[in-house]
């Protein structure tokens, strides 16, 4: 299903268990995460309704390393892949801030008012810590962090 988030910003959310994607039809076409493999088909008929092919996607950005929002990066041959570990070559406009917890190479991204959360917080609260990779205690700060950005918006990475 698609929800649309403000101008050129869509949220994408399917039936079978797997992130949250986000679409921005920008300079550029930018996916955040990309859901698990089940979702697959969902997530290419989602993108066609937006007027995407996965070819038209430039960059993905993933918040996190963990299955259920890498599943298909091996749709996107065009696309730029960024993470933690490259997120400095984000586009001006996409602000990274790395909050470890959930994972070690947890990170959100703030986009006008607009904070892309990943597994790091949601609607009702926060990331999982007890699986490889997470910290109690890093997560707790990453959320001490969070507090001072200001936003409007939380897109988290499951609904």
């Amino acid at each position: 299903m698609i929800s649309k988030i403000s101008e050129n910003v869509f949220q994408l959310y399917f039936d079978t268990f797997g992130s949250a994607v986000y679409v921005l039809k920008l300079e550029k076409n930018i996916l955040i995460d990309t859901s698990s493999e089940d979702n697959r088909k969902e997530l290419i008929k989602d993108l066609n309704e937006l007027k995407l092919s996965p070819e038209d996607i430039n960059m993905i950005i993933l918040t996190h390393s963990h299955w259920d929002h890498t599943g298909n990066l091996e749709l996107f041959k065009n696309a730029e892949i960024i993470s933690y570990k490259n997120a400095q070559s984000l586009p001006y406009f996409l602000k990274p801030i790395k909050t470890p917890g959930h994972t070690k190479d947890s990170f959100c991204l703030l986009y006008k008012d607009i904070l892309f959360s990943g597994d790091t917080i949601f609607h009702e609260g926060i990331g999982r810590t007890d699986l490889p990779g997470g910290s109690e205690k890093q997560i707790q700060e990453s959320i001490e962090k969070l507090k001072k950005i200001k936003y409007n918006i939380l897109c988290p990475g499951h609904v």
